[in-house]
């Protein structure tokens, strides 16, 4: 007689760290189930770059170029080189020195190579910033609102309490507002430690702040003592060829820890970013340290090191450039910036401002990017989006989510970067045809 097998050991979710049971951390893994339960659908869902524009062969090219580099500007021998590729590497990063020439050349950003950190992607950058910079819990991120999930939820993982400060009618986050809020934040006894915001085309909302504003920001951060966390990963697709400076490239008096990634611009799947952190650290002796190197330290004990294949071949697309990435991506800039106007133009044909009236419908006109928000006058909740996919063909992102303390309910964000003008033509059909529907109020516009 065999012996009965042991019931499976249960660990209830309330035991388990209090983010687990947060349902912002469902928010991605909904919209990729989502997506693949109606792969038919146009999609205005993902933050994705197009497939499109990559070539297969540009990853073995910039590979050999980066293994030349070793050898001929480096004087590496053959097994330095083999060394290079194929073991860990040391924690802060291999190619820091070529990164540091890529934000020269494209961003006006003087940054010494020891004060980068290579990460495996933006992610993990946040969390590095995070966990280093909170260290109590009177400790306090302030971030923009609407708000990018991906930092709000390293947050929630770290048990950093997070605050919302509002958007600008001018666009991107109010100085004057953020002022208030750390000063209402330390009245409370609280300690703002550092603010969080995307400057150009910011995710969700594609809003951009103006020069004028990042100047006040930095201002203030000298004024209130404390760090902005800049996240750049948008920057270089304005729907024209002019750049605005990052807060980083103004930033005289080192009040910016400034996040990059080569996601959007080279190549996602090789899960590449970086952290400038020149902020020094003073030690119990009296001396100066590099808050990279705390970085690092934490590093070692997350992912130990970002892969050495992963920094070799983006090290090899900066050098194919000459480390002029936005020069080099000017065609890709095209696409994006063209996607962005076939998707403002057609909804502008299917809801003209009669319709728009009618439809209890509007949006935002962002400079660039790949987001813009569309207010609907109905709830654009996941029901609504599933249903809309289901029934229509076309899914798009409620932007309930990216507001920390509330709001956002009737917004859905759409993306056009992941798609051809047709799909988005298409999907701006099929999304005016539900508008229509849910309202019941007459025929579909553009039909």
């Amino acid at each position: 007689m065999s012996t009965p097998s042991p019931a499976p050991t249960g660990l209830p979710l309330a035991e388990l760290h209090g983010s687990l049971a947060d349902p912002l951390l469902d928010q991605m893994t909904f919209l990729n189930e989502v997506t693949l339960r109606y792969p038919d659908a146009v999609s205005f869902a993902p933050g994705r770059p197009y497939e499109g524009l990559f070539d297969t062969a540009d990853i073995s090219a910039s590979l050999d170029s980066y293994v030349a580099h070793l050898r001929e500007d480096c004087g590496l021998d053959g097994d330095a080189v083999r060394s290079r590729l194929f073991q860990y590497g040391r924690t802060k990063g291999l190619i820091n020195d070529l990164i540091a020439r890529q934000l020269l050349a494209d961003e006006a950003i003087r940054a010494d190579p020891e004060d980068i950190v290579v990460t495996v992607g933006a992610q993990e950058g946040m969390l590095l910033v995070l966990r280093a910079l909170c260290a109590g819990p009177d400790d306090v991120l302030l971030v923009s609102s609407p708000c990018y999930v991906g930092i709000t939820g390293a947050a929630r993982l770290l048990d950093i309490p997070v605050v919302p400060v509002p958007e600008g009618a001018a666009g991107g986050m109010a100085p004057e507002a953020l002022a208030a809020t750390v000063r209402a934040e330390r009245a409370a006894g609280r300690r703002p430690r550092a603010c969080y915001l995307v400057p150009d085309f910011a995710n969700p909302s594609g809003a951009s702040l103006p020069v004028a504003a990042r100047r006040r920001l930095l201002d203030l951060a000298e004024d209130l003592d404390l760090l902005l966390i800049e996240d750049d990963p948008y920057g270089f697709f304005s729907l024209d060829d002019r750049s605005r400076p990052t807060l980083k490239a103004l930033d005289t008096r080192r009040r910016v820890v400034h996040i990059g990634s080569y996601a959007k611009t080279c190549f996602p799947g090789a899960r590449l970013g970086y952290v400038v952190a020149d902020q020094r650290v003073t030690g119990r002796s009296g001396a100066a340290g590099r808050l990279a190197d705390e970085l690092a330290r934490l590093k070692s004990m997350t992912t130990v090191n970002t892969s050495a294949l992963s920094q070799a071949v983006i090290g090899g697309m900066l050098l194919r450039c000459g480390f002029r990435l936005r020069a080099a991506g000017e065609p890709v800039r095209r696409f994006y910036a063209g996607n962005l106007r076939v998707l403002l133009g057609e909804l502008e044909r299917v809801f003209p401002a009669d319709r728009q009236a009618i439809h209890g419908v509007s949006w935002n006109a962002p400079s660039g990017g790949f987001f813009l928000v569309l207010t609907l006058p109905f709830e654009a909740d996941p029901e609504a989006m599933e249903e809309c996919a289901r029934d229509f063909g076309v899914l798009w992102t409620p932007m309930a989510a990216f507001y920390p303390a509330g709001g956002g309910a009737r917004l859905a964000r759409l993306s056009c970067s992941y798609l051809t003008p047709d799909r988005i033509r298409q999907g701006v059909g099929r999304l005016a045809a539900f508008v229509t529907v849910r309202t019941g109020r007459g025929p579909a516009p553009g039909r």
